[in-house]
């Protein structure tokens, strides 16, 4: 990863991610480090072609650490935020703290004479930030001002320096990626190196050095497991097995897929049935995280049984977990206070939890440094169909967490009834790909309704339609009321024991995609 083009330096700002996005679907190779790793690397005398200082949480006041050796190297440098300040600090400017907070839209404007391409006078940007640059260093020119008459954006065209005090990375920001442009192509002079095929010549290589070792690959059908089982396979063939668990939790959708694979890819993918030792797990529990854990940890059990008698009954034996590992799982599950860094851990992720450690594999994550819809591009890439690079994302505990409440077969059973209605009414209405993500919710409520000529006393089923381009932040989707009330026609109608539909209008955040 030190070869990458740009090194994007973590000051612990929670947009960091979407800064490496964008720079990426620029076609530039780029990789997001700690401070105290890019130091270390530096020293041992490597160094990219240009840096970019994220945001963070801390001010220049109180932060008394040296980043001189950053402005040292002399290279191309974005300062975001905080990084702007650092920037205006370290050139012999003035930061001050703040009279006049800026969080939030605001209306930022260029200067007269200024421009950047395809950027109109005015725009609306997101800024997050108190302290700000008052007096600009020498040999920057002020590029735009904020509406409370701040300094919105520095520039020192002979350094290849810029300073952005709002977050073009963010798709509150109007124009954030032109900005984005701007500094790579115009200020810094960066050519692109960064497209699919690069991506894959990549991923191909870290496979290959499994060598002639046997993989296994606990398999979803999902979009990551699909791409990375995919790309094993083209490199080691016959020496990848895929384990299906079907856990009873499973969308109607899911069955199909996994059938379509099997009969129409070149994958040896194995189905494991063992819904009913799931059922007998969950029995009695309510509570949503005990479920995950319970959910994940038979899964544990399930799997190691059945790859141990597949171990014995073929004599092979398994050195490496191939898993689809995207590179938000790996930032999120690195502790950058361990490492020097300004953040702090977001959650800790494994996709397959437990498996290396009780199973003794190496793990193989060919998709580790890549985001989804980079992993998307790849499958196209490698031939797979539309339809299956492009399905929504399902959670590991699948309706385990979309049942409120204790697991129930019956209740199950009308979530998969349900979302299989919405399912088909997406695909009937050409809305499927225009989402981000669709499913319903068995709400723990009962509800009266009428049903012929009696009286119903039934549960409600809630409907979750949610668009976003990165799941860091969602809105609900505004989908007409000829689609909604279709739906709620089909489920209360079709779905044995709901009376009642109801559409989730909340975003992320304050809510979250999913109900569990």
């Amino acid at each position: 990863m030190i070869d990458r083009q740009i090194w994007i330096i973590d000051f612990g700002s929670q947009y960091t991610q979407l800064i490496t996005r964008k720079t990426r679907e620029l076609g530039h190779s780029s990789v997001i480090m700690t401070v105290e790793e890019s130091r270390d690397l530096i020293n041992q005398g490597h160094k990219p072609e240009c840096i970019v200082l994220s945001g963070g949480p801390q001010s220049v006041f109180e932060d008394k650490e040296d980043y001189s050796f950053v402005f040292e190297l002399n290279l191309p440098l974005l300062g975001i935020c905080y990084g702007m300040q650092l920037m205006g600090q370290y050139f012999g400017g003035k930061v001050e703290k703040g009279v006049i907070g800026e969080y939030g839209h605001t209306k930022v404007k260029l200067k007269d004479g200024q421009s950047i391409a395809n950027c109109p006078p005015e725009i609306s940007v997101w800024m997050s930030h108190f302290d700000h640059v008052s007096v600009v260093p020498q040999g920057f020119e002020i590029v735009m001002e904020s509406h409370n008459k701040l300094v919105a954006t520095i520039v020192n065209k002979s350094k290849k320096l810029m300073g952005l005090q709002f977050h073009p990375e963010v798709e509150h920001s109007e124009h954030g990626k032109d900005i984005l442009k701007h500094f790579y192509s115009v200020i810094a002079g960066l050519k692109e190196d960064w497209d699919a095929g690069e991506m894959l010549k990549e991923a191909n290589e870290l496979v290959k050095s499994v060598g002639k070792d046997y993989v296994l690959c606990a398999f979803s059908g999902g979009v990551d497991s699909l791409v990375a089982a995919t790309i094993a396979h083209h490199v080691i063939g016959k020496n990848l097995h895929c384990f299906f668990v079907d856990n009873g939790l499973l969308r109607p959708q899911d069955y199909g897929h996994i059938q379509v694979l099997k009969n129409q890819t070149d994958l040896n993918i194995e189905i494991i049935d063992a819904k009913e030792i799931f059922y007998k797990n969950l029995s009695g529990i309510d509570d949503p995280e005990q479920k995950r854990k319970i959910i994940g940890r038979t899964f544990i059990e399930v799997f190691e049984t059945k790859v141990h008698e597949y171990e014995r009954d073929h004599a092979i034996k398994f050195t490496y977990l191939l898993q689809g590992t995207l590179y938000p799982d790996v930032i999120e599950s690195t502790s950058p206070h361990k490492k020097g860094g300004k953040s702090v851990t977001i959650k800790s992720h494994h996709n397959v939890g437990g498996l290396p450690e009780r199973m003794n594999l190496k793990l193989l994550e060919p998709l580790r440094f890549l985001f989804k819809d980079e992993g998307r591009t790849i499958g196209m890439e490698l031939g797979l169909k539309h339809e299956w690079v492009y399905r929504h994302p399902f959670p590991g505990p699948g309706i385990g967490v979309r049942v409120l409440g204790e697991l129930f077969p019956d209740s199950i059973r009308k979530v998969q009834e349900s979302d299989q209605i919405l399912f088909e009414e997406l695909l009937e209405m050409n809305l499927y790909e225009s989402v981000a993500q669709a499913f319903t919710v068995l709400l723990p409520v009962k509800t009266v309704g009428v049903k012929g000529d009696g009286r119903a006393y039934e549960e409600v089923i809630c409907l979750r339609v949610v668009s976003t381009s990165d799941f860091m932040t969602a809105t609900w989707s505004d989908l007409s009321y000829a689609f909604l009330s279709k739906v709620s026609n089909r489920i209360t109608n079709e779905v044995r024991g709901i009376t009642r539909v109801v559409y989730d209008i909340t975003s992320k955040p304050p809510g979250t995609i999913e109900w569990e």
